[in-house]
């Protein structure tokens, strides 16, 4: 569910069962393995169907939540909608917010931002604090809506004076990365303490962070690690990844790939797309666990069917290469055009790489040039690079190496080896007053881009 409430409306189920069951379900920090163990019993499941035929909206919230998750009984998301429809048609908050979340997912129906916001609406305008968290992450993300900024942050921030532990997070976001607010690093901080100091796993998380890269706080291994080992500990994946990330790297531990291969595997089992990755690649490069393609293979492919676009960008590699599955370029160019299409990029410049050397496909100098600039304004090196190639032989645009050398420059600042070798090259042929121009562009590239820069340098000859 998106979100969750911190305080509680008083009773009025006829069941003290179905009572409980709901108050577990809206605190703050829902324990999903207490639910899901209190759902199993078909008792109540059986007192779930008779309230909820009978008009009850808290049962029928609580049965679309048990077919929603599948727990008790078979997941249905057709019989969740069913349920929740019946609780909305009543005005139920939780279940405009439940029905809202099934829309804008598109589980049981088409996707549908129109619908879902209309829900959140209707449930944020009765001041609960779930509706208005969901509502906020419309505007913060331009889902059936135009983006706005300051629209979610006023959201947020009505969630977070409720004590909504998920309305500070989402506040604490905010101010971390600047949406719609200066960038804050201390005010993210206390808002992600507060979450945190709720048992609230993502808060947990998000603290987690800021102890790990030192924002707002002075870095602190040690504290990041309790605070990852905190959620981990309540089954949340993003805790277990982080944990797994932690002993990958030996950050405050000794470095165990054993741990960090079990914690990715945890939050993998969940369905998290970048432990999916992370397991696929202890296993691609043998960390931990015996080295095996098939297995690499196997779990990148469920993260890139998830729309990850670093995982589909790693399978058109692994079919690229025949890693874990038979060679097939025509599958590595779908794989590489689902990751560039999300501006990924990494599966731009092979894209670039596949039509500059026509593999699979005809040779297309142009297309090849076209997904590499895409990929070099991101300020991807290695597209730097390839872009700085384009120029040097007049492939797919007319030659330069002004704009060539430039190109090379840049990237090689970045470390790119191959470009600080041909920088060089070039530079035997290149006079003083060309030299002196490639690396005024190289600046200017730098300072406001390469696209306009090169557009500049071209208007000025």
């Amino acid at each position: 569910m998106i979100g969750s409430v911190a305080t509680s409306a008083h009773a009025d189920s006829a069941s003290p069962l179905v009572e409980k069951l709901y108050q577990q379900i809206i605190q703050p920090n829902p324990n999903p393995a207490k639910i899901a163990e209190s759902l199993k019993n078909q008792n109540t499941i059986a007192e779930l169907r008779v309230l909820a035929s009978k008009g009850d909206k808290r049962a029928q919230y609580v049965l679309g939540i048990a077919y929603e998750r599948g727990e008790g009984v078979p997941q249905d998301y057709t019989q969740a909608i069913t349920w929740d429809q019946k609780a909305v048609a009543q005005g139920f908050a939780y279940a405009q917010v439940s029905l809202g979340f099934m829309y804008a997912h598109g589980h049981g129906v088409p996707q549908d931002y129109a619908q879902a916001l209309a829900l959140f609406q209707k449930a944020a305008a009765q001041g609960d604090a779930n509706g208005q968290v969901s509502l906020g992450f419309m505007y913060a993300y331009g889902h059936g809506v135009p983006q706005d900024y300051a629209q979610a942050l006023a959201l947020f921030q009505k969630a977070a004076a409720q004590g909504n532990a998920n309305g500070q997070v989402s506040l604490g976001f905010m101010y971390a990365y600047g949406h719609g607010v200066p960038q804050d690093y201390a005010q993210a901080l206390a808002l992600f303490q507060k979450a945190a100091a709720q048992g609230y796993a993502n808060g947990q998380v998000s603290l987690g962070f800021m102890y790990a890269y030192g924002h707002g706080v002075p870095q602190d291994f040690a504290q990041a690690l309790a605070w990852y080992r905190k959620a981990a500990a309540q089954g949340y994946a993003s805790g277990q990844v982080n944990l797994g990330f932690m002993y990958a790297h030996g950050h405050g531990v000794p470095q165990d790939y054993a741990q960090a291969f079990a914690w990715y595997q945890k939050a993998a089992m969940q369905g998290d797309y970048y432990a999916q990755v992370k397991l696929g690649t202890m296993y691609y490069r043998g960390q931990g666990v015996p080295q095996d393609y098939a297995q690499a293979f196997a779990w990148y492919q469920k993260a890139a069917a998830q729309g990850y676009a670093y995982g589909q960008d790693i399978l058109g590699f692994m079919y690229a290469y025949g890693h874990g599955v038979p060679q097939d370029y025509a599958q590595a160019l779908t794989w590489y055009r689902k990751a560039a299409a999300q501006g990924y990029a990494a599966a731009q410049n092979e894209l670039g790489f596949i039509y500059a050397g026509g593999l699979c496909l005809p040779r297309d100098y142009a297309q090849a040039f076209a997904w590499y600039q895409k990929a070099a304004v991101q300020g991807y090196a290695a597209a730097q690079f390839n872009l700085g190639v384009m120029y040097v032989e007049g492939l797919g645009v007319p030659q330069d190496d002004i704009v060539a050398y430039a190109l090379f420059n840049i990237a090689a600042a970045q470390g790119n080896a191959d470009a600080k070798s041909h920088m060089h090259k070039i530079e035997n042929k290149m006079n003083k007053a060309s030299l002196a121009k490639g690396q005024g562009l190289a600046e200017k590239m730098q300072s406001i881009g390469i696209l306009p820069a090169i557009d500049l340098y071209k208007r000025s000859r």
